[in-house]
């Protein structure tokens, strides 16, 4: 009985295989389009394409329409002064990790901005320094232009002074990031952020904040340290600024602690009540100021030695051509430059946007950064992305639009170019403690580690291997490392999936991995086989052995023991040693039957069993005469479940088309089921069926193979005296209402275990 209430359902239909199903049900007929057909679209230009490829290239139009100037002017004026503040100072931050003068940190601030707030479909992302992009900057700086020795030959640099040859290598290189990304952006290879995963994220800018907080410690501590790069380099670093240690600036340590002391309780206090805070405290410019007017009125270079931000130059420099042989010396670092600037920004501006409720578009993104890298280049600046705690100011004081964005620029342009003197006396372990602060968030992602081992090892070894990688090996190369390692973990397990061997819940039509449930039921002769991956090259032959693992016989091995047997039967069938009865075959002789040791024609062996010149076929699974023996095949029937397998390539066709022949010629019929009907038609077009394989093996559903198998071979279930009914009718219950049943007393339709 079924308790009042309750849902249930009995499907009444016929047996379905996939041949039957396509002969009751018309297919709808699809014209596909071939590759001309999309490349003549691609091309085919109307007046609304034009309209929405403007539309596209220039998203400020769009959200411009949709301005409230009432609702979201005054929000976008704060926060935009608010996040001006905070661009000026981490600009001057940040540039200390690109080993550049600081000021050249308010160009990246400013110049980046003007060209996304047009180009950008983003509302919410400040564009500007980024500190991982600053650090990959600041390796190939360092590489080409040492602090210690000349720099490399490099045609261009002659008459250049250390600091301008450094700036034409940060802003060619940036040059190069920004064609980089416009090239990927203009033929439409978004997609490639796709790639890298949100743990191996997560792992790299946790190593890259490693980098960054080894970086600071010279300004922090007061030392003179050279900028090292290329692998291990931050190993080096630390043994040199261990080596170091005693020389170390007290004064200079003292304003860092304090600094980070009084940033750290604040950023707290921030999160702790930003509900009830209308903006953030901008703890960091506070304690800026105070610093830089301590530091001016008791002139601590002077006194103690240390080193501070110096002269800021009043205005923008002219633009300035890239230098070619740059590019030629930079361009493998510059793609995991523009990688990374874009998938930081993507990540950010995708979280706003789904907050927000609009759409962004990733290849839009590229296009925006890549003319704003190209533009901001030509100006002197370095690559730009996002900074997350600089976003999070932006959008957290209520910023609407990039109306803020450009509002934050023109703070920033007012003191390139009125009231940059005033940041002169801010010493620079004032910078290097703020960046260090704000690496709080990228260093807690050491969290995930736990959680990824518990939930997902996999991902664990891809975070463990990509931050280890970039740690020891340097950002570029350990982003390169780290992709590999989660390439590799994606074709492992693909390649080694795990298959599984189904049986039926008792009284339904569902079929489970029958070491999970306790309630099941196999039925004898019958192996339903799973693989939930799709099959490839890669993992065909994994396939074929899982497969010979769940039958429980290699079928070659047992075809080639019957073709020998059968060859023995004739010759002794021949020399009169053994003669047919009613029974079978007797031995007639006095003599043992010996093995026969005929190697001759071995590729005959793998050939099916040829009955042809005998009486009638021989039942493999009985006693033979004599010491011929030949393994038993317990099982007459297999189901292949293809319910996960997306794909095959040609080499899994020719692996899967000797699987089955293998099976088929030891008299196990085989039944694939669930199978993609792209596949099917794949399989169709490859000449998959001949004789053997043919297409009727094909089932719509395990259900409907498992109940021809039961027709077809009644003897199985006979056997069984405790017997559970399939389900084969419908009864849909219907709230409020009756139980409709559709049930009807078919007999020879209902099957029972």
């Amino acid at each position: 009985m079924m308790r009042p209430g309750a849902k249930q359902y009995v499907v009444a239909r016929p047996l379905y295989s996939e041949e039957t199903f396509a002969e009751k049900h018309e297919k709808v007929y699809r014209q596909r389009k071939t590759m001309l057909n999309h490349i003549k679209q691609y091309f085919t230009c109307d007046a609304k394409r034009a309209k929405n490829a403007a539309l596209s290239l220039l998203p400020v139009i769009g959200w411009m329409k949709i301005y409230r100037v009432k609702e979201w002017l005054l929000s976008d004026i704060v926060s935009g002064l608010s996040t001006g503040l905070v661009a000026v100072l981490q600009g001057l931050a940040y540039c200390l990790l690109a080993s550049l003068p600081p000021w050249y940190g308010l160009f990246s601030a400013f110049f980046p901005v003007i060209m996304y707030f047009f180009l950008g479909t983003s509302r919410h992302i400040s564009v500007g320094p980024f500190p991982v992009l600053c650090l990959m900057i600041g390796s190939v700086v360092t590489r080409l232009v040492p602090d210690e020795g000349p720099p490399v030959n490099i045609t261009g640099f002659e008459g250049l002074t250390r600091d301008e040859q450094r700036v034409l290598v940060a802003s060619s290189v940036t040059f190069l990031a920004g064609i980089m990304q416009l090239a990927m952006g203009v033929f439409q290879v978004g997609f490639v952020v796709m790639y890298l995963s949100d743990t191996l994220v997560s792992g790299f800018t946790t190593a890259a904040a490693i980098h960054i907080l080894v970086s600071q410690l010279k300004f922090v501590l007061g030392l003179q340290v050279p900028g090292i790069s290329g692998p291990l380099s931050i190993i080096y670093t630390l043994e040199i600024i261990i080596n170091k240690i005693t020389s170390t600036n007290v004064c200079d340590v003292v304003i860092s602690l304090v600094i980070m002391v009084v940033v750290f309780i604040v950023k707290e206090l921030n999160d702790r009540f930003k509900s009830k805070l209308p903006v953030p405290i901008p703890i960091e410019v506070i304690m800026t100021v105070i610093a830089c007017g301590v530091s001016y009125a008791f002139d601590f270079k002077t006194k103690y030695g240390i080193d501070v931000v110096g002269h800021i130059p009043k205005g923008y420099e002219p633009p300035m051509a890239p230098n070619l042989h740059i590019f030629q010396d930079t361009a493998v670092e510059a793609f995991p430059m523009a990688i990374v600037g874009f998938a930081v920004a993507f990540s950010v501006a995708k979280v706003y946007s789904v907050k927000h409720d609009y759409t962004i578009d990733g290849n839009q993104e590229l296009i925006a950064f890549g003319v704003s890298n190209i533009f901001g280049a030509s100006f002197k600046s370095f690559a730009a992305s996002t900074a997350l705690s600089r976003s999070a100011v932006q959008e957290s004081t209520g910023g609407k639009t990039q109306i803020a964005g450009l509002l934050s620029a023109i703070i920033v342009m007012i003191v390139t170019l009125a009231i940059g003197f005033l940041l002169e006396p801010l010493p620079k372990s004032v910078l290097g403690a703020v960046v260090i602060v704000n690496l709080k968030g990228m260093l807690m992602q050491f969290r995930d580690v736990p959680y990824l081992w518990r939930r997902d090892k996999p991902d664990c070894i891809v975070w463990l291997g990509t931050c280890i990688a970039a740690i020891l090996l340097g950002l570029d190369l350990g982003l390169a490392a780290g992709l590999g390692v989660e390439l590799l973990s994606v074709v492992l397990r693909a390649q080694f999936p795990r298959c599984s061997v189904l049986a039926n819940i008792k009284g339904t039509d569902i079929y489970k991995d029958r070491k999970d449930y306790i309630d099941i039921y196999e039925q004898e002769g019958v192996k339903i086989f799973r693989i939930p991956s799709p099959i490839f090259f890669a993992n065909i032959d994994f396939f074929r052995s899982k497969l010979v693992e769940a039958v429980g016989f290699n079928p070659l091995r047992v075809l080639r023991k019957r073709n020998k047997a059968l060859r023995m039967i004739r010759k002794l069938l021949k020399k009169g040693d053994l003669q047919w009865t009613c029974n079978g075959l007797l031995n007639t002789s006095c003599r043992p039957i010996k093995e026969s040791e005929d190697e001759s024609n071995m590729e005959e062996l793998d050939l099916p069993t040829d009955f042809k010149d005998l009486p009638t076929r021989i039942d493999w699974n009985a006693d033979l005469p004599g010491n011929i023996s030949v393994p038993r095949v317990e099982v007459h029937s297999l189901i292949l479940d293809f319910a996960a397998v997306s794909f095959l390539d040609i080499s899994a066709l020719k692996g899967l088309k000797t699987s089955l022949k293998e099976l088929i010629r030891v008299e196990v019929e085989v039944y694939i089921v669930a199978c993609d009907p792209y596949i099917l038609e794949k399989l169709h077009h490859c000449c998959f069926f001949d004789d053997e394989v043919q297409p009727s093996m094909f089932f719509l559903t395990l259900h409907d193979a498992m109940l021809h198998i039961l027709e077809k071979h009644p003897e199985s279930t006979e056997k069984k005296s405790n017997c559970e009914k399939i389900i084969t009718t419908v009864t849909v219950h219907h709230p409020g209402g009756s139980l409709r049943s559709t049930d009807r007393n078919v007999p020879d339709r209902e099957t029972r275990f």
